[in-house]
């Protein structure tokens, strides 16, 4: 594979970044390096390797649905901004 040169000063400005000479030149050999690793992982004969979404099984974890004690109603609505009766007071959206 052709040898790349990752242009580092117009990365960093669609990022926004502001980088420092020095900056870009390190960052512009780690990303070299990066794509030369790449461009390593694409020789490696992986015909006999079945296609999968996840490298591991997926499973769902659930945990046992039990009923707890609530928090007490005062508590809840202490950092509300506006309560009216024991519940959370807001703006009326229908008319």
């Amino acid at each position: 594979m052709k040898k790349t040169n990752i242009d580092v000063v117009y990365v960093a400005k669609l990022a926004r970044l502001a980088l420092s000479a020095e900056e870009i030149e390190r960052l512009g050999a780690q990303l070299n390096g990066i794509i030369d690793y790449v461009s390593e992982l694409n020789e490696v004969d992986t015909s006999a390797v079945e296609p999968t979404s996840h490298v591991l099984p997926l499973k769902n974890v659930y945990r046992e649905d039990k009923a707890g004690p609530s928090l007490p109603v005062d508590e809840v609505l202490k950092n509300a901004p506006s309560k009216e009766d024991g519940f959370f007071k807001v703006p009326k959206v229908i008319e």
